[in-house]
């Protein structure tokens, strides 16, 4: 009963559970953060680098999302250090394609600049947003360095046919390092969130392992009222 009850409430909040029959009608794009940052270990607290727990995150995911949506992967952030020119379309929108996005990030080597705006656009591109409705989900744990203008893009992608981008913060940090006595930067939202407030997409903090796989579970999972499935989330926040 307790089953049942679960399932009719995810149905009435419009969000389906993860491993759900019913297909997603709208095709997603990963857009996957390996800047240097997420190799950082010993700032604020971070007893190993991002990248561990986000590796984990997407083998837990991943294989209940790629039977029900068809997922591509864009990623940045890895090669030469204090490089701009790391956006790379690893495939577009494919079925199944859990264990080929596990692969690319596990073998993902974080080192470069944040050249987020350029990756959510060539995102959009591959998924022709300017003609059909699709997704991007952005997991990144911190601001644009590439001299990018996020929420000039969201404006943009707005003005499309119907793309919702989901922005993920993991683990986001201040400028400044504090100490275990002092008060953490754990509420800093970076200026990306203007990506999902602007197209109808959701911004999910993930502080721990937990939180980074319920945030991904939530953007990737399919939105669906009854048997009928809808890209645009029901509601924002954490849920």
């Amino acid at each position: 009963m307790k089953a049942i009850l679960n399932a009719l409430v995810v149905v009435g909040l419009g969000i389906a559970p993860v491993g759900a029959q019913e297909a997603c009608t709208r095709d997603a794009m990963v857009v996957f953060d390996g800047s240097g940052s997420m190799a950082e270990m010993g700032f604020n607290l971070l007893d190993e680098p991002r990248i561990f727990d986000a590796r984990r995150a997407v083998r837990t995911v991943m294989p209940q999302v790629a039977p029900t949506r068809r997922v591509g992967l864009v990623t940045y952030g890895f090669g030469r250090r204090e490089s701009c020119a790391n956006v790379v379309v690893r495939f577009p929108p494919q079925q199944d394609a859990a264990n080929r996005i596990i692969s690319e990030i596990d073998r993902l080597q974080p080192a470069g600049e944040t050249p987020l705006t350029e990756a959510i656009a060539e995102a959009a591109r591959v998924l022709d947003y300017k003609s059909k409705p699709g997704e991007i989900v952005l997991v990144t744990d911190g601001k644009e360095t590439c001299g990018g203008a996020p929420c000039q893009l969201a404006g943009e992608l707005a003005a499309g046919t119907d793309l919702t981008v989901h922005v993920i913060g993991f683990r986001i940090r201040g400028e400044h390092f504090a100490w275990p006595d002092q008060p953490q930067d754990t509420l800093v939202e970076p200026v990306a969130r203007c990506l999902a407030d602007r197209t109808g997409g959701m911004y999910v903090q993930a502080e721990t392992l937990d939180d980074l796989i319920a945030a991904l579970r939530q953007t990737l999972g399919c939105q669906v009222f009854g048997k009928v499935t809808f890209g645009r989330p029901a509601m924002r926040g954490v849920l």
